[in-house]
Parts: structure tokens; C-alpha cells; sequence
């Protein structure tokens, strides 16, 4: 094991020894983007990147650092880029940056790689990145973990706890309860309760329009409630989506494979 999890806290001999011995590189992938009145715009990388630093306390693992920028915020699932403080890359600026950082990670000896996004918008692209960097570095024995929807695993005990009956779906779960827990569970300095609001678009649709229609876009940027978040409930959660994202790096990527954890 490492001296440190961060990447980048080692020196390029102790790197080349991690790869060696095949130690697992994880990416964490978010976005700066508007996250309500309440939430900072940091929420959407401290977190997988908080998740991938508890996934290295039980596997040999490095985390890499995170990837800041994600793709554009769409109104029906991050609110929009209408609101002050989202800074977003196109969907070909945000592959070509993922995929040159894989290729690196790949050119430096590492054969494991796990990406942990916690931004809706990210997904698809990540696994195109994927794809395009596995191929192009030529390593047969590269295996890349793409892990688009971290928090899509939860299990129903824990939805049931967070939302009672009134779970709205995950396409909603923007700066609402489940974030808004996360955050406090993870870091409660960053979060304004007293700011927080409940919110949601006039219309959701199953479709978009560009430019979005007005009522597509809520005035708060949280997609749906934030105020029954709970430090108890971000716990709960966070120990759910850390459990099973560990059982799967580990059977997907371990030396010793469990059983499937069905993630």
C-alpha cells in the first residue's frame, strides 16, 4: 500500500511502484455547477472524490484528482445554465480532457481504473471517453470501471427512509433531499440549512427543448425538496452507496473477486 490514497501526494518512483504492483486508480467526476441556494458548487466532485478516499481504506487504491468540469447542466436535471457560479465544457471539450487524463494514468503503468461520477449530464460521455482511451493506449490488459450513476445502487431501505412515499425519481434529486443530506453527513460546514428551499419546474417532461421553456427551470435551482434533509439520513445513504461501490471495485478490479455484489 501507498503512503498516502492522493495521487497526488507521491513522488513519480513511488507512482511507478503502485502501477507495478497494480494498484487501482480511481477518478472522481463531478461538475461546478449550481446546486441551490444551500449547496456549494463544489458538490458534485467532493463527492465521489470523499467516496473514493473511503473506497482506499479497504483496497490498494489511489485517488486521482478529481475532474472539476463536467458537462453542460440540462434544466430538468441540474437546473440549467441560467444560474450564476456553473461553469460547464462541451460534451467533446469534457470527453477529450477525460480521455487524455485516462490515457496518462494508462501510459504510467496503471491496468486498473475506476471513474466515479456524481454528474447526471456526465454520463455516456465518460464511457465514450473510456472506450476511445483504452483503445488508444493499446494495453490489452487495461480494464476501465465506468461508474456513471453512483448513487442509483441505494437500497430501498434507505430510499424508504430519506423519502418516505414521496420519492420522486432520482431525475429530480438535484440539490434536494438526498444531496442535501449527503453534503451534511460529508461536509456540514459547506451547507446553509436556513437557505434551503423546496422547489420544483412547473412542467418535467420526459423530453427536452432547446432553449429550455421557462417553466422547465425552477427559480431556486433544487429540483425538488431540501428541507427534510437530515445529518442522519446523509449517514444512512453514505454508508449504503460507499458498501456497495466497494464490493464491486472489488470484485470487478480485486485480486480476490466476492461474490457479485449486484451493484
Amino acid at each position: 500500500m501507498s503512503r498516502s490514497s492522493r495521487y497526488s501526494d507521491l513522488t513519480w518512483p513511488e507512482v511507478r511502484e503502485a502501477a507495478g504492483r497494480g494498484a487501482i486508480i480511481g477518478i472522481p467526476i463531478g461538475a461546478t455547477e449550481q446546486h441551490g441556494p444551500h449547496l456549494p458548487l463544489s458538490t458534485d466532485y467532493l463527492i465521489p472524490e470523499a467516496m473514493a478516499f473511503e473506497v482506499a481504506k479497504k483496497l490498494d487504491f489511489l485517488v486521482a484528482p478529481p475532474i472539476t468540469y463536467g458537462n453542460r447542466s440540462r434544466p430538468l436535471a441540474g437546473g440549467g445554465e441560467g444560474f450564476p457560479g456553473t461553469i460547464s465544457l462541451s460534451a467533446t471539450a469534457f470527453m477529450k480532457h477525460l480521455e487524455d487524463v485516462i490515457f496518462a494514468f494508462a501510459k504510467s503503468g496503471f491496468r486498473k481504473i475506476v471513474l466515479m461520477n456524481w454528474h447526471y449530464e456526465n454520463s455516456n460521455f465518460i464511457y465514450e471517453a473510456a472506450y476511445v482511451a483504452r483503445e488508444r493506449s493499446g494495453a490489452k490488459d487495461l480494464r476501465i470501471m465506468v461508474c456513471e450513476a453512483t448513487f442509483s445502487g441505494i437500497s430501498d431501505e434507505v430510499v424508504e427512509m430519506m423519502f418516505g412515499d414521496e420519492f420522486p425519481g432520482w431525475d429530480v434529486e438535484h440539490a434536494a433531499v438526498m444531496e442535501t443530506s449527503v453534503m451534511l453527513h460529508l461536509r456540514p460546514d459547506l451547507v446553509l440549512m436556513d437557505r434551503a428551499v423546496d422547489d420544483a419546474a412547473k412542467r418535467h417532461p420526459s423530453y427536452d427543448v432547446v432553449p429550455p421553456p421557462a417553466d422547465f427551470v425552477t427559480d431556486s435551482g433544487s429540483l425538488w425538496k431540501a428541507t427534510p434533509a437530515t445529518t442522519e439520513k446523509g449517514a444512512a445513504a453514505w454508508a449504503n452507496i460507499v458498501d456497495r461501490i466497494t464490493e464491486s471495485i472489488a470484485f470487478e478490479l480485486g485480486e480476490d473477486r466476492p461474490t457479485a455484489p449486484g451493484f
